[in-house]
């Protein structure tokens, strides 16, 4: 079954915890310590699959977990790192925390591939803890924590050009002439049960990927009938096609119908309903005679710079040229990338809401920056890579770290110590 939307817990893994231990070999009666070092968590990561269409694989199984890593041993060996986990899904997917709706994750043009949650970092051995007044130490640090979190799945079709409207307008009679999809095409008020893609040729080198979206009723954006769950993948689309039966076989009246739709569209987003639009008037080649009298009745209540009506026939190809090259002008006016959403929430960020920090001077030149959040920050943050190290710059700024140094007068050249991690402060 098509699978457009799932909801599941993702976590990442825990950290190995640093073991301690202390050399015991003949000959070396006091050993130092040598307990090794924790492994890191394995992280929760989102990659595109171009071999999948939908999120089928997330209807039955509901949570997923990465490995934790293993906790270090003795003679200074290291923990395994836990294996990270591998999380496919089709193109278009949107990550979203499930609480707040925020994305978090767009895994679309050039994001193939996105870690979404970090592992925790394995804990320090025994063995750094040594020093000249405390040879022996018998503390070792745990790993960091796992993070655990519920995201919404949402997959929203790539398409460049939307085809709306009631069931039995003639959108997947369309699609089938135009491109090589090749839709169930039947009298029955929900054919098309999921979205089709269909890839529509204009000729020298250019083309447009049209999507037949499965058919509105009334009060769909507000979760009537199926065609509600549907609206999403147009939220993509540079261009909208509404198809109206121009012929009323069902007994509908056109303009109604258009009245309608454009009212789903606008209670569901603000943003569709400004979409260019084209009203594509269908099965005109019915009602010969009546054709220019409800062409006209069209164009006088919906035409406007942002709305175009014209007259097609699905089956008999009347107007189908114009409406492609029509489709195809209004597309030049944006570029060939799809469209994107940005990150609006990173769970990492999220960990530290409800912990607390210190600041204080130790000694002349010498800060110290501690307490739970800033030793959740440095468990999940990786300084060697650049997102990592940039993280960690905006952390210092955002949490107010920075000023509170200034408050106690930090100067230039000065060091900040957080932990096991120290810098020098530069303005």
């Amino acid at each position: 079954m098509f699978a457009d939307r799932a909801k599941i817990i993702i976590k990442s893994g825990k950290g190995g915890n640093g073991h301690v231990s202390f050399r015991r070999e003949k000959y070396v009666p006091a050993g130092g310590p040598d307990g090794g070092d924790g492994g890191k968590g394995g992280d929760v990561i989102f990659e595109v699959d171009k071999g999948i269409n939908n999120l089928s694989d997330y209807r039955h199984k509901h949570k997923f977990a990465a490995q934790p890593g293993e906790e270090g041993g003795k003679r200074n060996c290291h923990g395994k790192n836990g294996a990270d986990l591998i999380l496919k899904v089709p193109e278009g997917t949107v990550v979203k925390e499930a609480k707040s709706g925020k994305v978090i994750a767009d895994m679309s043009g050039d994001n193939q591939r996105q870690i979404v949650l970090v592992g925790g970092r394995g804990g320090n051995g025994n063995q750094h803890y040594a020093t000249s007044t405390m040879q022996a130490p018998k503390y070792a640090q745990p790993g960091g924590e796992c993070i655990e979190l519920e995201v919404l799945l949402e997959l929203k079709v790539l398409a460049d050009v939307g085809l709306v409207g009631f069931p039995n307008a003639g959108k997947s009679t369309l699609l089938s002439r135009l491109s090589n999809a090749k839709p169930e095409i039947a009298s029955y008020p929900f054919t098309t049960l999921h979205p089709i893609l269909g890839v529509v040729d204009v000729g020298e080198g250019r083309g447009f990927v049209m999507a037949d979206i499965p058919g509105l009723i009334e009060g769909a954006s507000e979760g009537v009938g199926l065609g509600h769950q549907f609206l999403r993948h147009i939220e993509r689309t540079k261009v909208l096609v509404h198809m109206v039966d121009g012929a009323s076989i069902d007994g509908r009246d056109p303009v109604e119908d258009v009245i309608a739709i454009q009212k789903e569209l606008a209670n569901y987003s603000e943003v569709l309903i400004h979409k260019p639009q084209i009203i594509a008037v269908n099965k005109l080649d019915a009602v010969p005679h009546q054709k220019d009298e409800i062409i006209s009745k069209l164009k006088e209540k919906f035409e406007s710079d942002e709305v175009e009506v014209m007259p097609i026939s699905a089956v008999t190809g009347e107007g189908i040229n114009e409406l492609v090259h029509k489709i195809s002008d209004k597309l030049s006016n944006f570029d060939d990338k799809p469209i994107v959403y940005e990150q609006e929430y990173d769970p990492q960020e999220h960990l530290f809401e409800n912990e607390s920090f210190t600041v204080e001077k130790a000694e002349d030149g010498l800060y110290l920056v501690e307490g739970p959040k800033i030793e959740k920050m440095l468990g999940y943050t990786n300084m060697e890579s650049e997102k990592g190290f940039l993280f960690f710059q905006r952390f210092m700024k955002e949490q107010g770290i920075l000023k509170e140094l200034e408050k106690l007068g930090i100067e230039d050249g000065d060091t900040v110590r957080l932990y096991t991690l120290e810098f020098e402060y530069y303005k």
